[in-house]
């Protein structure tokens, strides 16, 4: 028997079935049943319980073997439903029974997408009787989540028997985020948009591929280094929309001033890293990388949080693209300016949305030409 659990339902639902293809493979004359294992309340788990115990008793009506898939079980976790006296009893009643099944000819896949409690009966049994196999997906808060995401994004291509630069592949990461079922979707399209061509390229990735909420995130830092005040004023607004209807409860407005505050500090980071000879505007992403893997030690910050060596590459060589559309007494000047803002936020009455929107228009604007990220790299190319 198996397990196969973890958050990211996407990877959970696709080893599953690759899990039970592979079974069937192994034994084409087996019987294959497939139990609908999702519950909203006890009484719907217990029920679910009851048809497992069913088909793991019930004889093979053809060949000598039997592959049961107790499909997208959801009270293993520590939820209402999961922690009720009733299904905790039938988990602990089912996890003996287990224990004693004779398995000769007989074969269990439990998927469970989402939390599994690890400290309960029924799991420690199950690890104790065959595989288990964790997806925990992919977070912001991992800093390699971004290798790992092209990681999958590659295999999805060479499945595809396709090919895509690094830069591109960068592109499409950032542009998705954290995400491998909307990344899956994403190469599909791209698969499908390039028809038998065989290289996906950065324009590929920007003529199809949609921003997920990753990307949208990062719309008001990306338009503040752009030295575009309309969609840094468009993204505030957006933002700050979404606070007020609390689409996503992790957002506040001083989470955007962070932000931006992290954005200004990276800058004058590379600003000094490139004044020093250790970087190269419109440097690309693999140029990048190998700069940041030869700078001295003790170079940069100690804390990783303003470390540009900690970051991905495609982000700095981003950040590279747009570091001469400010000097660097105009960023030192930025973090004095979003210092004050930080100060308004919190100890006075004036509303967020007004202090942010002065201090990206003192800190943008409007007299300095627009210079894009990609600007950089393309005026370093023709030099």
């Amino acid at each position: 028997m198996a397990l196969v659990w973890g958050a990211d339902d996407f990877a959970v639902q696709r080893r599953a079935r690759e899990l039970f293809e592979e079974w069937t493979r192994a034994a084409p004359g087996a019987d294959r049943e497939i139990l609908d294992a999702r519950a909203s309340n006890s009484a719907e788990a217990q029920r679910a319980l009851a048809r497992l115990r069913e088909a793991l008793q019930t004889l093979p009506f053809f060949g000598s073997e039997k592959l049961v898939w107790f499909r997208d079980c959801t009270f293993l976790g520590d939820d209402r439903t999961a922690a009720s006296a009733a299904v905790t009893e039938d988990l602990n009643a089912l996890a003996r029974e287990l224990k004693r099944f004779d398995w000769r000819g007989v074969r269990l896949l439990i998927s469970a997408p989402g939390t599994v409690d690890r400290r309960r009966l029924f799991y420690k049994t199950l690890e104790a009787l065959g595989p288990v196999e964790e997806h925990p997906g992919l977070s912001p808060q991992d800093r390699h989540w971004m290798e790992r995401a092209e990681t999958f994004a590659r295999q999805e291509l060479a499945a595809r028997r396709k090919r895509i630069s690094e830069t591109a592949l960068a592109r499409l990461v950032s542009a998705v985020g954290p995400h491998l079922r909307l990344l899956a979707a994403e190469v599909e399209k791209l698969s499908l948009y390039t028809g038998d061509r065989p290289e996906i390229t950065v324009e590929d990735v920007a003529a199809v591929v949609s921003a997920g909420k990753q990307a949208r995130a990062f719309a008001l830092a990306e338009a503040l280094g752009d030295r575009h005040l309309p969609a840094a004023l468009r993204a505030l607004d957006e933002e700050l929309w979404e606070i007020r209807l609390k689409v996503d409860k992790d957002k506040s407005a001083i989470g955007l001033l962070y932000g931006l505050i992290a954005k200004v500090r990276l800058l004058l980071l590379l600003k000094e890293l490139v004044r020093l000879g250790h970087l190269q505007p419109g440097a690309d992403t693999n140029r990048v990388r190998d700069a940041l893997a030869r700078l001295p030690a003790g170079l940069l910050p100690t804390e990783r949080r303003y470390n540009p060596a900690a970051l991905h590459p495609f982000v700095v060589s981003k950040a590279l693209g747009q570091v001469q559309n400010y000097s660097t007494r105009e960023l030192i000047r930025a973090m004095d300016t979003l210092l004050e803002c930080n100060r308004r936020l919190v100890g006075s009455g004036l509303d967020d949305a007004l202090a942010l929107q002065q201090a990206l228009v003192q800190i943008i604007g409007t007299s300095r030409p627009v210079r894009p990220s990609g600007t950089v790299a393309r005026e370093t190319r023709a030099r």
